[in-house]
């Protein structure tokens, strides 16, 4: 992905991404080349999807197999991500935390196929941690008003808040304790996990005996296993 012979292909990629009469599915790969390679013209083109995501170009191009729903953004959010070391060849990076601050934005309304939570590294959080709290609070009021989308919601705003952990182990625990308060299923508790190994010794073990408490045996059994690796 960093061969450096990947420049001579900038311009073409360019020129597709913007090229309306081009087909859907190869302005989606334009799209996802460009911004792995940290160019202005991908985050860009991130950017303006997240902000009408049903209409973009490529919307529904990928469907998820699981939930039947759009799975583009989780590709969108898988390239920005790789993007990181160029992004500092090149002098991108803050427009590569707008990108992901542009992601974080429609994350209680799209899918991500546990992409986001994953591909947010630490210094990206520190940057987007207001978007994150408004993100998952509006998921928790969609929640509680039973305005549930076609995916698992709850577990996508635990994945994401649970991405905060490492930087800010209270708020990232606060926020997920609002989206268990409405939906604790087996899949959000297992995911809510990874708070137990990414915060601090204190705080991951309170956290640790409620997820052992409200949890099943299985939970546990995943809660032990991330004490293990701590």
């Amino acid at each position: 992905m960093d061969d450096p012979r990947h420049h001579d292909r900038v311009p073409g990629l360019t020129a597709l991404l913007a090229d309306s009469a081009a087909s859907p599915r190869e302005r989606f790969l334009a799209c996802v080349a460009l911004t792995t390679w940290a160019e202005p013209t991908g985050y860009t083109a991130v950017r303006e999807a997240a902000g009408n995501p049903s209409g973009a170009p490529w919307y529904n191009l990928l469907i998820d197999r699981k939930f039947s729903v759009d799975n583009t953004f989780a590709q969108l959010c898988l390239a920005v991500g790789d993007s990181d070391a160029l992004c500092q060849t090149k002098g991108t990076c803050e427009q590569r935390v707008e990108a992901f601050r542009s992601l974080v934005r429609i994350a209680d309304t799209e899918y991500f196929d546990e992409k986001l939570g994953d591909h947010l590294d630490d210094r990206t959080v520190a940057r987007v941690l207001p978007e994150v709290r408004d993100t998952v609070e509006r998921g928790v009021a969609a929640l509680s008003e039973h305005r549930r989308p076609q995916f698992d919601l709850a577990t996508q705003l635990v994945d994401l808040a649970a991405a905060v952990a490492a930087v800010d182990a209270s708020t990232s625990v606060g926020l997920v304790m609002e989206v268990l308060s409405q939906e604790a299923s087996p899949r959000a508790l297992v995911h809510a996990v990874s708070i137990v190994q990414r915060a601090q010794a204190d705080e991951a073990r309170r956290f640790a005996e409620y997820l052992r408490m409200v949890g099943d045996d299985r939970v546990r059994s995943f809660v032990d296993q991330a004490l293990a690796k701590r």
